[in-house]
Formats: C-alpha cells, sequence, structure tokens
C-alpha cells in the first residue's frame, strides 16, 4: 500500500532529512524511514508539503506532465491591483520563461493561518493584501516571482491545496503531519 503524508511546514524549514548548520529539516519534525518530499517548498514558504514512500508517486506528484494545480495564499507588499491581477491570470513573462495562465483571486486575509516566526516586516505606511494564486508549473521560487514582475512582492506564501488535497480538510496543525489517501490527489488528468 502506497504511504503519503502530509506535512504542514513551518517558515524556516528545509525540505530535506540531512542536518542543515542554520536550519531545522524534515527529521526534526518527521521521524519515518523511507519518507522522501514529493516536490519542494522552499524555506522562506510555509505549508502543504506532500511526503511519500513510493518512488513512482513521488515522480507523479512533482512532475509537470501530471500538471497537479497547487494553491498559494499570498500576501503581498501593497493593495495589489485589478491590472496585476489580470497579468497574473494570463501569464507572466519571466527572466526565463513565461508563465502558464493561473487561478488568481483577491482574498480577505485569511483567519484560519497560523502566526507567522518570526512575522513579516511591516510597514507603516504601506498596506499588504492577499491573493490565492493556483498554477500547474511549480518552477523554481515561481509564485514569488511572478508576484514580484506584477509589481507587488511577497512578503508571506503559504501553500494550501495540492490536487483536491487541502491542508484545512483534515486540519493539520503546524509542524504535524498526517497519512493520507493519495485519491485525495485526483485532479482531472492527475494522480491516479
Amino acid at each position: 500500500m502506497t504511504s503519503l503524508i502530509a506535512f504542514n511546514k513551518p517558515f524556516n524549514v528545509i525540505c530535506q532529512f540531512s542536518a542543515h548548520p542554520k536550519y531545522k529539516t524534515l527529521k526534526d519534525y518527521i521521524a519515518l524511514p523511507s519518507f522522501y518530499p514529493a516536490g519542494r517548498l522552499d524555506t522562506d514558504s510555509e505549508g502543504l508539503l506532500l511526503l511519500t514512500s513510493d518512488g513512482k508517486l513521488q515522480a507523479k506528484i512533482a512532475s509537470p506532465q501530471f500538471k497537479l494545480p497547487k494553491t498559494y495564499w499570498v500576501q503581498v507588499e501593497g493593495q495589489i491591483t485589478k491590472q496585476a491581477l489580470t497579468i497574473l491570470r494570463q501569464g507572466v513573462q519571466l527572466k526565463d520563461f513565461h508563465t502558464a495562465p493561473a487561478i488568481v483571486e483577491f482574498i480577505p486575509e485569511p483567519t484560519c493561518l497560523w502566526a507567522r516566526n518570526p512575522p513579516i516586516r511591516e510597514r507603516k505606511n504601506i498596506p499588504t493584501s492577499w491573493v490565492s494564486i493556483t498554477i500547474t508549473e511549480g518552477k523554481n521560487r515561481q509564485v514569488r516571482r511572478m508576484c514580484a514582475a506584477v509589481g507587488f512582492p511577497c512578503l508571506r506564501l503559504v501553500r494550501v491545496q495540492i490536487g483536491d488535497y487541502n491542508l484545512f480538510t483534515d486540519n493539520v496543525l503546524l509542524g504535524e503531519w498526517k497519512m493520507i489517501s493519495h485519491h485525495l490527489l485526483s485532479h482531472k488528468k492527475g494522480i491516479r
């Protein structure tokens, strides 16, 4: 039977099991042998990370070929404009590639999120706003780069969903993990 874990990764945790001189790693939270991350989540990003002991499933989850949607709640610097949302939806020209169209919506500040430690930097005269961004590519720091490209730098990034699995459905608390069914990941042509 395939084993799959949903982990709610805190800020400043590296997605590796080997020790790191500066940051905590997955080993500080998950004491199960033979589990590996299915995809990555940057050290300065938070939220849903999937891990599995099945190499084929790991490759499918991480592969852009399966176009498994990933949803992020993003706090940006400034009051995001309709024009910026439109550009994000259509796809953004970055330095090395043009992103695919994304599902992007303005959202109110999420009340279900945990306090980040350390907190984001606040500027008295510059407001912040929140957007939900769903992508299927997942290239290196893509969501952060997309937001910066439209003039709204990312202050906080939390991945809340992969496929049909949502971090809040099973109430996976910060720094905790739960075994889940890989069938929750299916999406259109996705994982079966």
